[in-house]
């Protein structure tokens, strides 16, 4: 049997929690089914709950090398998995001319002194433990989409001039979606599911908390809660947990202890990037001019 990276689900969410990752009951049950099944995790889930984050914290956890693919639309298999280094080839075929038969100088160049290793390659290579992160996966067109199904599948990439390339070693997967566009069935039955939403206010008060040890409780308390009052609201983007973080720490540098409608209406471009968005919240905050009293810490 092969060697397992996890002894059971409470190790992952302690392991998750040692790195500074709070990962819920969920989010480690997948985490731990993923390495004992050996497939990869699509991770899906608004922008800013912590994808990419998981991903980067299991590498951490288990000790494996970070491999990260970004996607982006136009991305190819030249970028993603492998391309010839034509100059050198172009250089070895005038340096050899008229001194070895064309099917020597051919065979030497599809060798791996010209091959340039792109992301996906380099994790089915990777003879140490690997993380292979394929980001924004939603991104990408349908056709590139089809380039991860046999990594996917049977951890192999297959090169025309090389023949193919099997895992020396089977790398941990995460792929991460915003949702921008459905994915493949073809796609999502390879992969073991995983939705990760902005976590509750007890977590995101926690999240604070363990990122920002110096916070007292009162105002982690506080910011947890205008907060989650702010995604209520139909917004074009809602605060990020890293965006909570962020308005978190500025209020701390503001020397801010209890957050007021003035405060929180001035340093409202810290948790929304949009001017539409800026100013629904200033209204919310508005409604209590007399302190934000709905805010304050208090019974949950």
């Amino acid at each position: 049997m092969a060697d397992h990276r996890f002894e059971s689900v409470s190790a992952v969410r302690q392991g998750l929690r040692d790195v500074d990752y709070l990962a819920d009951e969920g989010i480690a049950g997948v985490v731990y089914l993923a390495d004992r099944l050996q497939k990869p995790i699509l991770v899906e889930g608004p922008a800013g709950t912590g994808k990419t984050q998981l991903a980067k914290s299991v590498a951490e956890l288990s000790g494996a090398r970070l491999i990260r693919l970004q996607c982006y639309e136009g991305l190819d298999e030249a970028k993603a998995l492998y391309e010839w280094n034509y100059k050198k080839q172009l250089l070895r075929i005038q340096a050899q001319r008229g001194d070895a038969a064309w099917a020597e100088v051919e065979d030497d160049l599809f060798s791996d002194e010209f091959l340039l290793t792109r992301p996906l390659l380099e994790a089915i290579r990777a003879e140490d433990p690997v993380v292979l992160l394929i980001d924004e996966v939603d991104r990408v067109e349908v056709e590139t989409e089809a380039l991860l199904l046999e990594i996917l599948s049977d951890y192999q990439v297959s090169i025309p001039e090389m023949g193919t390339i099997t895992a020396r070693q089977i790398p941990m997967v995460f792929l991460t979606s915003n949702n921008t566009r459905e994915l493949s069935e073809a796609l999502k039955r390879r992969c073991l599911f995983l939705h990760v939403d902005y976590p509750d206010l007890e977590r995101e008060k926690e999240i604070v908390l363990t990122k920002i040890p110096d916070i007292t409780e009162s105002l982690a308390d506080q910011v947890a809660r205008i907060v989650r009052s702010i995604r209520q609201l139909e917004l074009k983007k809602s605060p990020s947990v890293s965006e909570t973080l962020d308005w978190a720490r500025t209020l701390m540098l503001l020397g801010v202890e209890h957050v007021d409608a003035e405060v929180a209406t001035s340093t409202a471009n810290i948790l929304l990037k949009y001017q539409s968005d800026i100013a629904k919240a200033v209204r919310e905050f508005a409604v209590d001019k007399q302190g934000m009293k709905a805010f304050a810490p208090g019974p949950k």
